[in-house]
């Protein structure tokens, strides 16, 4: 019996995922079981959770691609496949690799997050109660912590490496770096992707408080890149217990932050560890919201 062929190092090694080359138009996404928060890497995995999260990705992906959206707004997405019975050699159908990739088409990265806030929450609350505003979006007085913004709003952000902060950005300083046209193009897809996402999910009881999507271009055509809609992009609610005026409990590591947040640690590495409670609490969180997604989507799967 032969041996595996052997495997070439990842070209990149994110926080949370690993990237393969191909070749010059292909790259395999893996998603690790990582976690992060607070831009730092916590020593303890979350067991299943880069399968999870490739699977939230690829239903959201799939969904898209079976809605007028895409085409109305003018972009793609990067994926070719996540099944792993199709992935080139030496990646094909080795348990390692299966049911947490996706090869896709590899397209030059626009250096920001495109962020969608629908909620009052996180660094969000923290600048209105500074400022009355939002990244620069003025908002009306009186709105309390976890209410409901009078329409989504764009909030753009840097792209840090490993152990930097992301920074929140104006439209303008995106416009100034991409041109008014792509910036402008990535917003309007963004809204629509959140607003999308956050009525298919409210049908399914959950509700999607802000999300961030990534963007590459592949020969003067915009792609939704990296994954889709995740708990480890996105916010996500339990509409049963939502309550104006507090932080809601949700389905992503907004948890795990609590607990660190609690334990006094300053965000800088080495992250503490997390106990095995912990841990489970959060794999817990990550199944959860993997099968509400597939009852939310699953008219269009």
């Amino acid at each position: 019996m032969s041996a595996d062929p052997v495997l070439p190092e990842p070209f990149y090694r994110g926080k949370v995922r690993d990237l393969y080359a191909i070749d010059d138009a292909r790259m395999l996404i893996v998603a690790s079981d990582r976690i992060s928060a607070f831009d730092v890497v916590f020593p303890e995995p979350i067991p299943e959770k880069g399968r999870l999260l490739n699977s939230i990705s690829g239903m959201w992906f799939r969904a898209l691609r079976n809605t007028p959206l895409p085409g109305e707004l003018g972009f793609g997405d990067q994926m070719i496949t996540d099944d792993c019975r199709q992935f080139p050699e030496p990646f094909g159908n080795r348990e390692e690799f299966c049911n947490r990739s996706a090869l896709v088409r590899r397209a030059q990265r626009v250096d920001f997050e495109c962020v969608v806030r629908g909620y009052l929450a996180g660094s969000g609350w923290k600048d209105y109660q500074a400022t009355g505003a939002v990244c620069g979006h003025a908002l009306p007085a009186g709105l309390r912590q976890a209410e409901r913004l009078p329409e989504p709003i764009f909030t753009p952000a840097t792209k840090a490496d490993i152990g930097q902060h992301d920074e929140n950005v104006s439209i303008e300083r995106m416009e100034a770096a991409l041109g008014a046209d792509l910036a402008r193009k990535l917003e309007r897809i963004s809204l629509a992707l959140y607003s999308f996402a956050a009525e298919k999910m409210r049908r399914a009881g959950i509700l999607l408080c802000d999300t961030k999507f990534e963007f590459g271009l592949l020969d003067g055509q915009v792609l939704l890149i990296d994954e889709a809609l995740t708990p480890d992009s996105s916010r996500y609610w339990d509409a049963a217990s939502y309550e104006i005026g507090r932080s809601p409990p949700g389905y992503d590591k907004q948890y795990i932050r609590d607990y660190v947040e609690q334990l006094g640690w300053n965000k800088a590495p080495p992250a503490p560890s997390l106990p095995p409670a912990v841990v489970q609490k959060t794999l817990a969180l990550y199944r959860e919201i993997e099968l509400r997604v597939r009852s939310a989507l699953s008219d269009l799967l």
